[in-house]
């Protein structure tokens, strides 16, 4: 019988061992009932990723060794392999490590060479690198092992065909964000031809607080061939049989599939990162401020496709300058989806306001302190029904608000998670013409009508933005990809208005950072991987 291969793809939970080690002993019996060989698991896919500090108090490893007991003794009848990911204490050093188990019994360990520090990644912080290759032999086949960074080189995989491994096996948490599946491939491929060495790669799926990881675990041939590829977004079993011709070795996957277009990518990884971050908190459910227009729409239905419409509770809040059609788009999405709908005026607590501050505001005309107070209100509205009901707000404010500040601070920020803080305004028109081509959820009129916050009369973005074409644009080439004023001029954009967003962005740094987290999917999202000063006298 040839030799099988295959890939873990889990959805696991930082500090949750009792869990994550279930969910590895399950994937080990379901493999060696399909007689497989040799398991690999993700990168820390014991401890979760990414622990963060909790890397740094020494019973996290005591935990996590423990948890590691269980799956030995639970694994010791089974004929396999088995590769475990996790975080290991050694002559008083930390390690991203995997261990290799067979029989009940830890036969090797391998400590990643390549640590990565960019972007969302801080492992140079918690972990020490190593450079001692493994390989292992199972049925007359070598397998070298690396940990995710260590095949974006050439050093681990070099080290482990020079000590005679003829596959490379890989442990993997590599977070989504858009497109990332053919940026692997195109590095992997680099390493897997030059070197000779097919490859099985395992990968996380799941959400964890920002991150959403999409599996996508794969099998590259030794020329670099797609011949396996797991599902995005769910937990999978990837199986590749070895082939020897001679004396070479390659890998056979069983199945490849597709990878989503790029609408139905972004759409998915917010969805499970919306049912993990409630499911992995144990949230009952979530409340939604339902305005009529379309970043509230798109947060509605992404919460329902998470969690089903028994557990989503949406409110309207109307204000004297809300229009009859915010109320009736609001009510027909509200009754498409199932969910619970109220409505909660708030005119009567805005004239309050108002009458408290007469004596002090007496004399001065309106203006957004007047706006402000109408979303602060509605703020504190739906943070009384979170406080009641144990529900968690979630926000529905977009990339592009966040980008220039165009939300305010205890109103419409106010919440426990940012559903689509990562999402350009353009990109929310995307998805939400995306969803509707599922099932028509969201009315046609709010993805048509002018975006507009309602709190003055006749009142649309564009009084105090610039297009949205023109403000993504800018901000995707200044935020996201590090562009100076230079090369965006170059683009094509003015001079006024990439000052005029480039200010927004830096005037609205303090925002942001009193901003509930939310799913990252862009390559760089406001959060872990933008790190700029609040107090800052630089200017571009």
């Amino acid at each position: 019988m040839p030799l099988r291969i295959a890939a873990a793809q889990l959805n696991q939970t930082v500090g949750d061992f009792d869990g994550n080690a279930r969910r590895i002993i399950e994937a080990a019996r379901t493999a060696a009932e399909q007689g497989v060989g040799v398991l690999v698991t993700p990168e820390l896919s014991l401890s979760g990723y990414p622990p963060e500090d909790l890397l740094l108090r020494a019973a996290f490893y005591d935990k996590c060794s423990a948890a590691l007991s269980v799956i030995r003794a639970e694994t010791a009848g089974m004929d396999l392999h088995l590769l475990v990911g996790l975080p290991l204490m050694s002559d008083g050093r930390r390690y991203n490590a995997a261990v290799l188990l067979h029989r009940g019994q830890q036969i090797g360990e391998y400590f990643k060479h390549d640590l990565p520090n960019y972007d969302v990644f801080d492992e140079d912080r918690y972990f020490e690198p190593a450079s001692r290759p493994m390989v292992f032999e199972v049925d007359g086949v070598r397998f070298g092992v690396v940990i995710c960074e260590d095949f974006w080189y050439r050093y681990a995989p070099e080290c482990a065909r020079a000590a005679g491994a003829q596959v490379l096996l890989a442990l993997n948490a590599s977070p989504y964000h858009m497109d990332k599946q053919h940026v692997r491939l195109d590095v992997a491929r680099e390493n897997v031809v030059m070197q000779g060495m097919p490859m099985l790669a395992a990968n996380l799926v799941g959400g964890q607080d920002e991150l959403v990881f999409d599996g996508l675990s794969f099998v590259l041939d030794r020329k670099g061939g797609l011949t396996g590829q797991g599902h995005a977004f769910e937990p999978d079993l990837v199986i590749a049989e070895v082939l020897r011709e001679g004396g070479d070795v390659d890998l056979r996957g069983e199945r490849v599939e597709p990878v989503m277009p790029l609408e139905h990518q972004i759409y998915s990884a917010l969805v499970v990162g919306v049912r993990d971050y409630l499911d992995k908190n144990g949230f009952p459910g979530v409340i939604i401020g339902l305005s009529g227009g379309i970043d509230s729409a798109l947060t509605l239905a992404i919460a329902v496709d998470a969690l089903g419409a028994d557990r989503v509770r949406t409110v309207m809040m109307p204000s004297k300058y809300t229009a009859e059609i915010s109320w009736v788009d609001a009510r027909d999405m509200a009754h498409r989806l199932g969910v619970r709908h109220d409505e909660f005026p708030i005119h009567p607590v805005f004239d309050a306001f108002l009458g408290t501050l007469s004596d002090e505001f007496r004399g001065l005309p309106q203006d957004t302190t007047e706006e402000n107070i109408q979303a602060r209100i509605r703020g504190t509205l739906l943070m009384a029904l979170s406080n009641k009901y144990g529900s968690i707000v979630l926000t529905t404010g977009n990339k592009s608000e966040m980008a220039v500040g165009y939300c305010t601070l205890y109103g419409d920020m106010a919440g426990g998670f940012a559903v689509i803080k990562d999402i350009a305004k353009t990109m929310v028109y995307r998805l939400s013409n995306y969803r509707n081509t599922l099932s028509e959820v969201i009315p046609e009129r709010i993805i048509t009508r002018p975006p507009s916050a309602e709190l003055k009369p006749d009142q649309t973005d564009q009084d105090s933005l610039p297009p949205y074409d023109v403000l993504d644009g800018i901000m995707q080439m200044y935020m996201e990809e590090n562009r100076s004023v230079a090369e965006i001029l170059a683009a094509g954009y003015t001079r006024e208005a990439i000052d005029r967003v480039v200010r927004l962005i830096r005037t609205s740094e303090y925002k942001r950072r009193q901003s509930p987290i939310g799913i990252r999917v862009t390559r760089r999202g406001f959060g872990r991987d933008w790190r700029y000063p609040i107090t800052s006298k630089y200017r571009d």
